[in-house]
């Protein structure tokens, strides 16, 4: 039996509609896009959506978006506030538009933020923090909300991995930033070929993401605009750049997969969620491993377990036990980021990092979807345990 990282959570709805989209002949972005926009805000509360082409791009035109704002936008070499694990365009967007990354330790038992270190890193440079939620938990987003609104900064919320997880007090993670940022990759909670989606309840955020997503123009700007003032002559104003963009814009399909996977979403977290149950179980109690401590509701993207280091694991002998099984594993989320070769590009401080280090080092995950996995979890513990015995 081979246990796989993903499988699809595609259906028939999907494939209707894909024809759908196919029939109206209307493949860039438009109405399927923009009523997923509209559902996908709607069932965050929150007031706007701006698809994108990957939770990549969602992460970089979010952070371009602080660099044109009209009061107090961020600068080159202003400081941002990263846990030191995370994926790599967590950190890409801020290195690309010169700012200097804070890197900062993780909790050992829930692989998150540690909150208790952010004010050591704060400086009179310091301009924003970014918060992810490792593998579907919630890191502590009420409290560093609360805190960067204490010190004046911006936050904005890296949710790609994490959609659907509620924090103790039910809400939703991805709407505590100023922006928060989702994926629909294929192994996500929702699958939409490719894609990515920035929500926001602030207007001029909302327009500045919608210039920045389309080459820097004004044609998909709401009117009337927070960031331009219009001007009466139509044949220029149709090709008016007023920001340094990009083309990250969304196929019409990915759209219209999104609103028939968003149907589904909170059936695949409670599936998702029956399986970390079954690996709370087998894993939870075996001080062999260390796995997450919920802050709240987790959505369960994985399944993401920390060899003990101080049981003195044989990692290369249990991966090598679990490869010659069929059964997938990899890195926890990008491991930790200082770690890897791209970090010359990088102005940086890394201090003090040793628990991200320990889950670099001796970390891995298995994958979670909404089917049951009761055998597969099963077969990973027990090689796992047979193999440390």
């Amino acid at each position: 039996m081979s246990y796989k990282l993903a499988a699809s959570s595609w259906g028939q709805e999907e494939l209707n509609a894909i024809q759908r989209v196919i029939n109206s002949e209307q493949f860039s972005m438009g109405s399927e896009v923009a009523a997923f926009e509209k559902e996908f805000a709607a069932w965050h509360n929150l007031k706007y959506g701006v698809m994108v082409n990957s939770g990549s791009s969602a992460n970089l035109i979010s952070i371009a978006s602080y660099f044109y704002k009209n009061q107090n936008p961020l600068k080159r070499g202003d400081e941002v506030i990263v846990p030191a694990i995370s994926w790599s365009t967590t950190y890409y967007p801020l290195q690309q538009y010169g700012l200097k990354l804070k890197f900062i330790d993780v909790e050992i038992d829930s692989f998150n933020i540690d909150i208790t270190k952010l004010e050591e890193a704060l400086t009179p440079r310091t301009k924003i923090i970014i918060a992810v939620s490792i593998l579907g938990n919630p890191a502590a987003l009420d409290q560093i909300k609360s805190f960067a609104d204490k010190h004046g900064l911006y936050f904005m919320e890296d949710n790609c991995e994490s959609l659907g997880a509620e924090l103790p007090d039910k809400s939703k993670t991805g709407t505590f930033g100023d922006l928060n940022t989702f994926s629909f990759f294929f192994s996500h909670h929702i699958a939409t070929m490719e894609g990515g989606m920035v929500l926001t309840n602030d207007k001029e955020f909302f327009h500045l993401l919608r210039s920045i997503r389309n080459h820097g123009w004004t044609r998909d700007v709401p009117t009337p605009s927070e960031i331009y003032d219009e001007k009466n002559d139509d044949f220029f104003e149709a090709y008016r750049f007023i920001l340094p963009g990009y083309n990250v814009r969304p196929i019409e399909m990915a759209g219209a997969i999104g609103r028939e996977q968003l149907k589904k979403l909170t059936g695949f977290i409670e599936k998702r969620r029956k399986n970390l149950s079954i690996f709370q179980r087998l894993f939870g109690n075996d001080e062999r491993f260390i796995i997450q401590k919920e802050y709240g509701k987790s959505s369960a993207f994985s399944f993401p377990l920390v060899l003990n280091p101080a049981q003195k694991p044989a990692r290369k002998k249990i991966l090598g036990a679990l490869k010659k099984a069929n059964v997938e594993y990899r890195i926890i989320t990008g491991g930790c980021f200082p770690r890897h070769d791209v970090i010359k590009y990088f102005d940086y401080d890394a201090a003090n990092i040793d628990n991200a280090n320990i889950i670099h080092e001796y970390g891995l995950f298995f994958g979670n979807y909404p089917i049951d996995l009761t055998n597969e979890l099963n077969q990973a513990y027990n090689i796992m345990d047979a193999t440390f015995k």
